[in-house]
């Protein structure tokens, strides 16, 4: 009797997170990877499929630029490649879609093969409030904002860190992260976007992070305390976790094929920060 050859497939995925209690399978509670699961297993007849993702988000947050893997047999996938893109838009609920499905090159690994992903919150401070069409994805900032304050403070975040402080800790697991980028930009008169890209994120750290820079741009707080806060590694109870609703994930960014594996097994490695010689 043959081994049966498996297939590793890419899925691209974006969602309206509203209506979801966040990504990942809960009992009685309707998320994203139940319901892309259940979709899978009617499409391809598979009992139990399992989605590997690249981030899990919260309850509430949104993904344009989502990625999960899923292990197929490969009679399967050369039987449904071709029209499974299709298929799954044929039966998914609206708030959720696969933008792409393709196999996965070798060594990929949609959680550890990353090198980084980028998150967007968008914020208003329109004193009319939000567009209302606009209101799943945008938080409205009851105070004026300055732009030019919140990327003054941000820039002194940059870098490998202990994010302890900007994040909600988990046992056994490092906060230590490497911020890539930390940018806000004008998107309308009174919209603004947060762009925060990292090599990965700790549980309500990009959330925690906003809260902390939207109190330097609306003048409570001057651009120096969010890199104080930082440097004291504990929570402050001043910084204020803004709601998920006008996070989205953007992008997930992957390696050239030939580093995917290596980029995987070095992601996995325990990660302390390296101080300097005293």
């Amino acid at each position: 009797m043959t081994e049966e050859t498996v297939t590793r497939l890419r899925l691209d995925i974006s969602y309206d997170g509203t209506d979801f209690s966040g990504w990942a399978e809960q009992p009685g509670r309707r998320t994203v990877q139940g319901e892309l699961q259940a979709a899978l297993a009617r499409v391809l007849r598979l009992p139990a499929p399992q989605l590997t993702v690249a981030g899990r988000t919260d309850a509430g947050v949104h993904a344009r630029g989502q990625v999960a893997h899923l292990d197929v047999p490969t009679a399967v996938w050369e039987a449904e490649g071709e029209r499974l893109l299709r298929r799954l838009a044929g039966v998914l609920p609206p708030d959720v879609r696969v933008t792409a499905v393709a196999p996965a090159p070798p060594g990929f690994d949609a959680r550890f093969s990353p090198l980084f992903r980028r998150y967007v919150y968008r914020v208003s401070d329109a004193p009319g409030g939000v567009d209302p069409l606009r209101r799943r994805d945008v938080l409205w900032h009851r105070r004026p904002l300055d732009p030019a304050r919140m990327n003054e403070a941000a820039a002194a975040l940059l870098g490998e860190h202990d994010f302890a402080a900007y994040c909600r800790r988990r046992e056994g697991a490092s906060t230590v992260r490497e911020l890539q980028r930390v940018e806000w930009t004008r998107e309308d008169t009174h919209l603004y976007a947060a762009t925060v890209q990292a090599d990965a994120f700790c549980h309500n750290m990009v959330r925690a992070l906003v809260g902390a820079l939207l109190a330097v741009g609306d003048g409570r707080r001057p651009p120096e305390w969010p890199a104080q806060v930082l440097r004291a590694g504990v929570r402050d109870s001043a910084v204020h976790v803004v709601p998920p609703h006008g996070l989205t994930l953007e992008e997930v960014r992957y390696p050239p094929d030939e580093e995917l594996a290596a980029r995987a097994a070095a992601t996995r490695r325990f990660r302390v920060l390296e101080r300097a010689a005293e």
